[in-house]
């Protein structure tokens, strides 16, 4: 079954908040990386161009890993938090990966044809 990522962000009111928000978050994705089954990545991060955007990106093992981590106690624990902060914008997508390979072929260049068939 193909991986899942989502690629989202979130907007809050000013810089202040955003940076509050990347803080009390820190903890529950790090046990969501460390602890929930099928998590590749988890991150909610400082967009460093937009001062007030969390960006977020993860990475799923498969659908039913994304799926059950809807159930989880750290996602309700996470989207609490962030409600809590009230974000005056979003935005998310999740798409369903076929393909994958490196960015730099193997001699260490750039690839100028993104996957060799």
């Amino acid at each position: 079954m193909p991986q899942v990522v989502i690629h989202a962000y979130l907007e809050f009111a000013d810089e202040a908040t955003r940076d509050e928000a990347v803080r009390l978050t820190g903890p529950i994705q790090w046990k969501t990386r460390s602890e929930e089954p099928g998590c590749l990545e988890y991150c909610f991060a400082a967009d460093p161009c937009v001062a007030n955007r969390v960006t977020v990106h993860e990475l799923w093992e498969d659908h039913a890993s994304l799926i059950a981590h809807f159930q989880h106690t750290y996602y309700a624990q996470m989207r609490d938090a962030l409600v809590g902060l009230g974000p005056t914008a979003t935005w998310n997508r999740l798409y369903e990966v076929s393909r994958e390979a490196p960015v730099y072929r193997a001699d260490g260049a750039i690839r100028t044809v993104l996957f060799d068939d």
